[in-house]
């Protein structure tokens, strides 16, 4: 069974900065294809970044592009989010997702396995 658990998140004004970190499980990291997504209240569940089980490509979601970095450590078994330039918009519960299979993965179908969430507030 693998399990994922997120932390990192918090309080933060509009401009600052949070990392968000996903624990893992077993051997997860390094033979899942793994990814980022959050929810705000009132929405669905979208989209913010993903990276392939080699960690060779990554994507990212248009709003998050060039203030996000999506990357991995095999060793430690965890995948992180680095999140710059933070916006109000950029408030929600955010989870970390693997997945079967080689390459990077924007569509939520594609994910078996996700963590319970961790908040992210950003104040203007």
């Amino acid at each position: 069974q693998v399990q994922l658990v997120e932390s990192g998140g918090g309080l933060v004004q509009a401009g600052g900065s949070l990392r968000l970190s996903c624990a893992a499980s077993r051997r997860t990291v390094s033979s899942y294809a793994m990814g980022w997504f959050r929810q705000a209240p009132g929405k669905e569940r979208e989209f913010v970044a993903a990276i392939a089980r080699n960690g060779g490509s990554t994507s990212y979601a248009d709003p998050v592009k060039g203030r996000f970095t999506i990357s991995k450590d095999n060793i430690k078994n965890a995948m992180y989010l680095q999140m710059n330039s933070l916006k109000p918009e950029d408030t929600a519960v955010y989870y970390c997702a693997a997945r079967t299979g080689f390459s990077s993965s924007y569509v939520i179908s594609d994910y078996s396995y996700w963590g319970q969430g961790t908040q992210v507030t950003v104040s203007s």
